[in-house]
């Protein structure tokens, strides 16, 4: 199982539209075979900040949605960020 997460930053007047141009393809993932989850989503204490999140059953099932998501061109500038992937090797509930 995999998590990519992480942050992104857009001028805060940016944010919203950057999110926007993303809808096709969050819709388009949810439905891809091993995406478990996938968000982007506007941070309610940074303005300019984008939370990113993915889970996906494997590293094959993120490599086919790769070579068939066909993202958005860029709607606006990056101004910096830092995503991550996370290779998991088990998963429990929260609170044993």
């Amino acid at each position: 199982m995999l998590i990519i997460a992480g942050k992104l930053y857009v001028a805060p007047e940016d944010r919203d539209k950057y999110i926007e141009s993303h809808e096709d393809l969050l819709q388009r993932a949810r439905k891809q075979p091993g995406c478990l989850d996938l968000a982007i989503s506007a941070d309610p204490v940074e303005a300019g900040r984008v939370n990113m999140f993915e889970l996906w059953e494997s590293e094959e099932h993120l490599a086919a949605w790769r070579e068939v998501a066909n993202a958005p061109a860029p709607v606006t500038e990056f101004l910096g960020g830092d995503i991550q992937k996370y290779q998991i090797s088990s998963v429990g509930p929260v609170f044993d």
